[in-house]
């Protein structure tokens, strides 16, 4: 697939493939385990072909001890960062457990107030984009290239 035919559509088309994945960690491969970055990249892949970079193994509590904005920092460089109060389904979310900590969480926006993310213990899933989920908001993105 080229960049000039990566719809919305397809990207929640792709996105819901995922459903019912099982979580593991540092995992990214559909039907057989993932977690939330996993299938931020697994989504990636399938668009354009390609792993944008190679991601080296982290802990579960990589944020907490090293504190760094690595997730926002990938995602800056490898998507389009859109204002939050833009995001539409298709888009990724990228969030915060903790206001002072470093953000660690991402989802997909799948329809108005829905999203689809992996999260230890459960399948991947599409849950409700509570008042929670939005206060915990670190920032917003697009894939690159979306005609639609």
């Amino acid at each position: 697939m080229t960049p000039s035919t990566i719809t919305r559509a397809k990207i929640l088309n792709r996105a819901r493939a995922w459903l019912g994945t099982p979580y593991h960690h540092q995992a990214s491969l559909i039907h057989t385990g993932t977690d939330c970055l996993g299938l931020i990249r697994g989504l990636y892949r399938d668009l354009y072909g390609y792993e944008p970079a190679i991601v080296p193994g982290y802990s579960r509590d990589w944020a907490e001890t090293s504190g760094d904005e690595t997730l926002l920092t990938a995602a800056r460089a490898h998507l389009v960062e859109i204002p939050i109060d833009t995001a539409q389904p298709a888009d990724i979310l990228i969030f915060r457990w903790r206001d002072s900590r470093a953000a660690k969480h991402a989802g997909l926006i799948s329809a108005d107030n829905r999203m689809i993310h992996a999260v230890e213990g459960a399948p991947v899933s599409e849950v409700s984009l509570s008042p929670w989920w939005r206060r915990h908001t670190a920032a917003a993105f697009s894939f690159p290239g979306i005609t639609d």
